[in-house]
């Protein structure tokens, strides 16, 4: 089958870029903390090894360089390109055509830092001569309306309002699920409970206890979004996946350990869909194309979505070798980005 970098993709999970210009040292901190690479790993640390290699080998031809060019080399060029023209490059380069973009930075840094702001929907859509649609964080959101409220009373109704305004909105919204192993609607008064021992807590943590996370995600649902459950291990959830049946879509993001568990599990339950993950073969022995998605967790370098973006195409394009042409397009175009948009409701690729 031909090469699959033409295949528009939609990238459901991921974050805005920095609008700054970075230098060596700041540059290799940021790939280092999203690829798990030490900065002192080879020459000029994670450029020069695993992931900083393919990065090199991917990004500097974009950019009108060699291949194989020195990390300081092409650190030079995406200075005297600017930030904003090297990001664009490269990201009109990734193939991702629409992106679902998270708050914050996601793993790998924060907003500011080394290199500034990082870019909004707008942004990152003019950057990308595409789309972009943000993704609404269930902890964030229910951490506004804490401070804007006096009272556990006050806190749930300023919540409720907010996930019908985000809603507006918000492709999706984002709960970190990790923790959730229980089924059902939470009591009332149970609620109630959680939202005073957290609103007291002094060191209140970001992400609320699973009763008070609970609560939020089914608020979420009865939006009529979509909810990313972001997990580790999936198993888990399955009684709160039986529990939701009939009560909106649910999309499973796992850990990279598990997506095929995911995609069992979305193959069983008609409202559950998951993440296909950076290598699509195991899930997709376990579920149909339609029930899975494409994303990058990328944020903070667009060098990361690119990479990200080709190693999910080669991937794919390796675990569809031997079907027919025709078959192995109409499955890529799906995961890559057709499941996506039905899942989103983003309409039909242009």
């Amino acid at each position: 089958m031909g090469d699959m970098r033409a295949t528009p993709l939609v990238d459901q999970y991921s974050h805005g870029v920095l609008h700054g210009e970075l230098g060596l040292g700041a540059f290799t901190r940021r790939l280092a903390a999203a690829t798990g690479v030490p900065e002192g790993a080879g020459r000029d640390g994670p450029l020069d090894a695993g992931a900083g290699g393919a990065l090199l080998r991917h990004c500097a031809p974009l950019l009108g360089l060699d291949p194989d060019t020195p990390a300081v080399r092409y650190l030079a060029r995406r200075r005297e390109l600017g930030a904003y023209a090297a990001g664009r490059l490269l990201l009109r380069g990734s193939g991702i055509r629409v992106f679902l973009l998270a708050e914050g930075a996601g793993p790998g840094g924060t907003d500011g830092g080394d290199g500034g702001e990082l870019t909004g929907p707008g942004d990152m859509a003019s950057a990308a001569g595409g789309a972009a649609h943000p993704l609404a964080g269930l902890a964030a959101l229910a951490e506004r309306a804490a401070l804007a409220a006096g009272s556990p009373r006050a806190f749930l109704d300023r919540a409720a309002e907010a996930l019908v305004a985000a809603a507006r909105d918000a492709a999706a919204f984002v709960c970190a699920a990790d923790g959730l192993a229980g089924g059902g609607l939470p009591e009332p008064t149970a609620v109630r409970r959680a939202a005073a021992r957290w609103l007291a807590d002094p060191r209140r943590p970001r992400r609320p206890e699973p009763t008070l996370t609970s609560h939020l995600l089914w608020g979420a649902l009865a939006t009529g979004r979509p909810v990313q459950l972001h997990c580790d291990d999936p198993l888990p959830l399955t009684p709160l996946l039986h529990a939701t049946a009939g009560a909106g879509t649910l999309v499973l993001l796992p850990g990279r350990a598990h997506h095929g568990a995911a995609a069992r599990l979305a193959a069983v339950f008609p409202h559950v869909h998951a993440d296909a993950g950076p290598d699509p073969a195991d899930a997709l022995a376990q579920a149909p194309p339609g029930k899975l998605l494409f994303s990058t967790g990328a944020g903070t370098l667009p060098e990361l979505h690119l990479v990200r973006a080709r190693g999910f195409l080669r991937a794919m394009q390796a675990a569809l070798d031997g079907l027919p042409a025709a078959e192995a397009a109409r499955i890529a175009r799906q995961v890559a980005g057709g499941t996506a948009r039905q899942v989103y409701r983003l309409g039909d690729a242009p």
